[in-house]
C-alpha cells in the first residue's frame, strides 16, 4: 500500500502558485496552527519551493478556506485594543481626589479666630466659643483647621482660668487712710517686719496686691502688726473701720517701742477686708507704717525696734514707758476742763496711777552703772508728779484742776527723760508733736507728755 504524496501547498485561493492544476478529489486538510504567534512585524514565512507566501492584510488573522468571508480589514478599529496588543497602554484620565491639580479644602475662619484669640487671651470666652464652633464646622464640612480650633480651645481655657483668678484677686482689699472712714481691704497683704511698695505709689485708695521688697531700700510701706477679727457674717465698713483705728494705734508700740526713734513724717494706715472679700474668708486688719503723705515713700531702714533688736535694758526702759502714755492717751474727747470735769477728773486718776506703776517698775530693774544714776532722778520726778495728778483728780472745779494739772505736766516734761533715754541708748529727740504742747489750759488728746 502506498502513501499519497504531501498536497502542494496553495494560496489564499487554494490553486497551486504556478497555476492551475487538476487536483484529485478528497477531503481538504485542516490548517495548522501557527507555531509562534502572531507578528504582524516578522518577515512572511516561505512556501514549500522557496516562494514567499502571500500574508493577510494588516490587523487580520489568516483563514481556512472553509469559513466564510470575514469584515473587510478597518484600519482604525472602533473601542480600545486588547491589553497589551500594542505595548503598553496610555494613563487613565485624571478623576476627582487623584488629581495634581485639585484646590485643597478651604480653612475654617473661625478655627483661624480661636487660635488668635487663645493666643492673645484678651478675650478667652469669646475665643473658647469659636473654638468649638470651628470644630464642628470643620467636621461636617470638611473643611481644613481642626488643628488650630483644638488649640484655640485650650489656649482660651486656660485664659479663662486666669481670668477667674483674677476675679479672685480683684476681691482683695482697699487701702485706705485712716483718716477716711470705711474699711477696705488687700489680699496677700504682707506679714508684719515686711515692707512693701503699693503699684499705684499711693497708700490710699484700692489696691489689689503689694510688691513686697526689701526695707534697706525706700518702701511704701511696713506692717507693724497684723488683727484676725472673727464673725460669720460681715459687720459692715463702720464697724470694721473702728475696729482698725482703735487696734492699729494701740499697737503701734509693741512694734515701734521707742517712739522717739520713729520720724515725724511717719503716719499709720491699715488694710480691711470688703464685704467681698469677708465672703472669702478674708478677717485680717493690717496695721502699716507709711509716709504722712500718702503718695511718698518711707526712708531705707526698718522701723521695728522692740525685743528682736534692743537690748534687756531698753526693754525695760520703754515698757514702764508706755504704762503712762497709754494713761495720757486716755484723756476724754472735751478739750477743755470745763466742759467735762467728772471726765478730766478720772482721766487724772489713771494718770496717777501709771505714774505709780512706771516708778515702781523702773525703781525694781537693776540698771547699768551708766544709767542707774539718770533713772533715779527720773523716777524721782515720777513720784512728785504722782501726787499732783492724784490731787487734780480730786479738785472741786476747772480752776483747781488746772492748778495741779500744770505742776504735774511739767514734772514728766519729754525733756526730763532726755539724761536716761541717753545713757540707755535710746533716742534722744522728742517728737515734734511734743514740743511747747504740755497741755496747762487742756485736758485734751495730745497733752505732750511722754516719757
Amino acid at each position: 500500500m502506498s502513501i499519497p504524496p504531501p498536497p502542494e501547498p496553495q494560496g489564499p485561493t487554494g490553486q497551486d502558485p504556478e497555476g492551475p492544476q487538476d487536483r484529485p478529489p478528497g477531503p481538504a486538510p485542516l490548517p495548522q496552527a501557527p507555531a509562534t504567534p502572531y507578528n504582524p512585524y516578522a518577515p512572511p514565512p516561505e512556501g514549500a519551493h522557496g516562494t514567499p507566501q502571500p500574508q493577510p492584510p494588516y490587523g487580520a488573522h489568516p483563514q481556512s478556506p472553509y469559513a466564510p468571508p470575514q469584515t473587510p480589514y478597518t484600519p482604525y478599529p472602533q473601542g480600545p485594543p486588547p491589553p497589551g496588543l500594542y505595548g503598553p497602554q496610555p494613563y487613565q484620565t485624571w478623576t476627582q481626589g487623584y488629581s495634581p491639580y485639585n484646590h485643597p479644602a478651604p480653612l475654617n475662619g473661625m478655627s483661624v479666630a480661636a487660635l488668635v484669640l487663645g493666643i492673645l487671651c484678651c478675650i478667652p470666652g469669646v475665643g473658647l466659643v469659636l473654638g468649638l464652633i470651628g470644630l464642628n464646622q470643620t467636621k461636617k464640612r470638611g473643611e481644613r483647621g481642626r488643628g488650630m480650633a483644638v488649640a484655640g480651645i485650650v489656649l482660651s481655657s486656660f485664659g479663662l482660668v486666669l481670668w477667674a483668678l483674677g476675679l479672685a484677686g480683684a476681691a482683695t482689699g482697699f487701702f485706705d487712710d485712716v483718716e477716711v472712714s470705711g474699711g477696705n481691704s488687700a489680699s496677700a497683704s504682707p506679714g508684719k517686719g515686711q515692707c512693701f511698695d503699693a503699684p499705684s505709689g499711693s497708700l490710699e485708695g484700692m489696691a489689689y496686691d503689694f510688691d513686697v521688697v526689701s526695707c534697706a531700700g525706700e518702701h511704701d510701706g511696713e506692717v507693724f502688726a497684723v488683727v484676725r477679727m472673727s464673725g460669720d457674717s460681715y459687720p459692715g465698713d463702720k464697724k470694721v473701720t473702728a475696729t482698725a483705728d482703735d487696734r492699729c494705734y494701740a499697737l503701734q508700740d509693741s512694734y515701734a517701742m521707742d517712739g522717739w526713734a520713729v520720724p515725724d513724717d511717719v503716719d499709720i494706715y491699715y488694710v480691711t477686708p470688703t464685704s467681698e472679700s469677708w465672703s472669702l474668708g478674708d478677717r485680717e486688719i493690717t496695721c502699716v507704717f507709711g509716709n504722712t503723705d500718702e503718695e511718698a515713700s518711707l526712708p531705707g531702714g526698718s522701723l521695728r525696734n522692740d525685743a528682736t533688736t534692743l537690748d534687756a535694758d531698753q526693754v525695760a526702759y520703754l515698757k514702764a514707758a508706755h504704762v503712762l502714755n497709754a494713761a495720757l492717751d486716755s484723756a476724754p474727747d472735751a478739750r477743755y476742763v470745763e466742759d467735762d470735769l467728772p471726765g478730766h477728773r478720772a482721766w487724772a486718776g489713771r494718770v496717777s496711777a501709771a505714774l505709780t506703776q512706771q516708778a515702781d517698775l523702773l525703781a525694781a530693774h537693776e540698771w547699768p552703772d551708766a544709767s542707774a544714776k539718770p533713772v533715779a532722778a527720773l523716777v524721782k520726778d515720777l513720784r512728785a508728779a504722782q501726787k499732783q495728778w492724784a490731787k487734780a483728780a480730786g479738785a472741786s472745779d476747772a480752776d483747781e484742776f488746772y492748778g495741779y494739772y500744770d505742776k504735774g505736766a511739767e514734772l514728766i516734761d519729754p525733756h526730763q527723760s532726755v539724761t536716761a533715754r541717753k545713757a540707755l541708748g535710746l533716742a534722744t529727740t522728742p517728737p515734734a508733736y511734743d514740743e511747747g504742747d504740755s497741755g496747762g489750759d487742756s485736758g485734751g488728746g495730745d497733752t505732750g507728755l511722754e516719757v
